[in-house]
């Protein structure tokens, strides 16, 4: 992917990689490739899933499906 802009992490380095999560724009270094999320996407996700997480999920609380 080309992306013409600076990592929206470091601010250093050029954005190569998009995260499917937040949209971040992001370097190699702060994209895990093996769930293409930014790396602060990734260390919440846990779960190894591309799920959502926080706010908005109809599954937590009182709202739990099995």
């Amino acid at each position: 992917m080309s992306v013409s802009e600076l990592c929206q992490i470091c601010e250093s380095r050029p954005a190569d990689y998009t995260c499917e999560r937040c949209g971040r724009t992001v370097c190699s270094q702060h994209y895990d490739d093996s769930f293409s999320l930014c790396l602060d996407c990734s260390k919440g996700s846990g779960s190894g899933s591309d799920e959502p997480t926080g706010p908005g999920r109809d599954d937590t609380g009182e709202n739990v499906r099995f």
